[in-house]
């Protein structure tokens, strides 16, 4: 049996792979981000033993590849930290401890599926994060730097996308959006927007929006607030050096927060903006059902939450003309996020968080 970790750094994917005995079956290898689709392919592939590895390890705080990794049909595992050695503040625990982990206790590891995703297993930390925050939410919300939607007494709303730059599908989404002359906001992953610039710049040229999604996709209740405020820091870096400024607006990984993590935005930083329309297209339900449940649920002041990467987003290329031609059949205007939100803030000054 192989087992395989992968790791993550400033610039990329590490990858260990090893047998029963914990003997090295190839060369560690290094991936950038530009370059997860081969390393998919290659982590498929008949390997030293004719087989691919049973277990593919990820940790926590890299929620990039496992998307990808499912939809190829590969058994991907979280490890969490109360299994793993002590992790730096900026990249991962080494490929080859996680490797190590799965040949020697595969059971301590969380399998991951599509529909779970990335936190598969960790509702109740989910849950519980979110319910410890509701304090800081509000005091955020009275800042007007948290939203889940903008004015019901406008017909504008934001279509957004989560987890790119992608090297295959944000370009699809890209020509879409410019055939119906429609605009979006695109929530990006630092580690990508470090490999695929221009792609970021192609975003910007088209008149969309940009959001900080953090550098890795992490699991937030997982971070220590030093190790949050250099995920958004990082990829704050990485826009300044792709289009020469950094996003307004940031959305937590999973839409999971702590009062740990939120108390580092209350000083100063980007607004918060979650969603009120999630179109589950993370969960590859099919085109018809992803077009279908946004078009059922969107209105007014709508965030609608869409993927253009961090996995197989094929559905998500289909589903969005539907989505576009529907929403502009209710007479909606597209607007960016931060321009919603804005609107939001004016109006509700003072307002309880959004339920």
């Amino acid at each position: 049996m192989l087992y395989a970790g992968i790791a993550w750094s400033a610039d990329g994917y590490d990858v260990e792979v090893i047998n029963d005995e914990g003997t090295r079956v190839s060369v560690p290898t290094h991936w950038g981000a530009e370059r997860v689709p081969e390393l998919t392919a290659w982590l498929g592939a008949p390997g030293p033993t004719s087989a691919p590895p049973r277990a593919v390890v990820v940790e926590s705080t890299n929620g990039l590849v496992d998307g990808l990794f499912t939809a190829a049909g590969l058994p991907v595992y979280r490890a969490d930290p109360w299994v793993l050695p002590e992790r730096p503040d900026f990249g991962s625990v080494p490929a080859l401890a996680l490797a190590e982990r799965a040949r020697t206790d595969l059971a301590s590891l969380s399998p991951l599926t599509a529909e779970g995703g990335g936190q598969t297993g960790r509702d109740d930390d989910y849950h519980g994060g979110i319910r410890r925050s509701t304090a800081h939410e509000a005091e955020l919300t009275r800042a007007g730097r948290w939203f889940r939607h903008g004015p019901r007494d406008r017909r504008e709303i934001a279509l957004t996308f989560d987890d790119g730059p992608d090297p295959v599908f944000t370009g699809q989404v890209l020509d879409i959006l410019a055939r119906y002359g429609v605009h979006a906001t695109f929530f990006c992953v630092g580690l990508h927007v470090n490999a695929l610039p221009d792609e970021v710049r192609r975003i910007v040229d088209a008149g969309h929006g940009l959001g900080n999604h953090t550098w890795s996709h992490p699991f937030l209740p997982d971070l220590s607030p030093r190790q949050f405020r250099l995920q958004l820091e990082r990829t704050d870096e990485a826009f300044d050096r792709a289009v020469g400024r950094v996003p307004v607006v940031f959305r937590p990984p999973y839409g999971a927060r702590t009062p740990e993590t939120l108390g580092e935005l209350l000083s100063g930083g980007p607004a918060l903006a979650l969603w009120d329309v999630d179109s589950w297209d993370w969960a590859r339900p099919g085109p018809e059902e992803i077009a279908r449940t946004v078009l059922d649920h969107a209105g007014p002041g709508s965030l609608i939450l869409m993927h253009d990467g961090g996995g197989d987003r094929r559905q998500s290329v289909a589903a969005l003309p539907a989505v576009i031609e529907g929403l502009l059949e209710q007479d909606l205007r597209f607007v960016a996020a931060d321009a919603l939100m804005g609107g939001a803030a004016a109006k509700n000054a003072g307002a309880p968080p959004a339920l």
